[in-house]
């Protein structure tokens, strides 16, 4: 897949990840690569910014097996973000489909 598309496109989908629920972040890019190929350690700038703008916040959950995970949520101003990037996506998408398609 074309690193360039990926780029424009990662952030909005770590935030419709996060919409679901709380993930931390190896938990993020084993979802998201699941489906696209990325390289190791790209999702964590983009959950820095994330964090910086107030999209998300962070909070420790210990686990049995290792060290505390930092798990990541959705705040109401993250939200709001999420949807009218979705929007913006889905506008940007058809227009184009509708230039591709001939």
């Amino acid at each position: 897949m074309n690193t360039q598309f990926k780029k424009g496109a990662l952030e909005l989908c770590v935030l419709s990840q996060l919409v679901g629920g709380d993930k931390y972040g190896y938990e993020l890019t084993e979802k998201i690569s699941g489906v696209m190929s990325i390289a190791s350690g790209t999702l964590y700038p983009i959950l820095r910014k994330l964090k910086a703008d107030d999209y998300v916040v962070t909070y420790l959950v210990e686990s049995e097996s290792g060290p505390a995970r930092k798990y990541y949520k959705l705040t109401d101003k993250g939200k709001r973000y999420q949807t009218d990037v979705r929007q913006e996506w889905e506008a940007f998408a058809s227009a184009v489909n509708q230039l591709i398609a001939g």
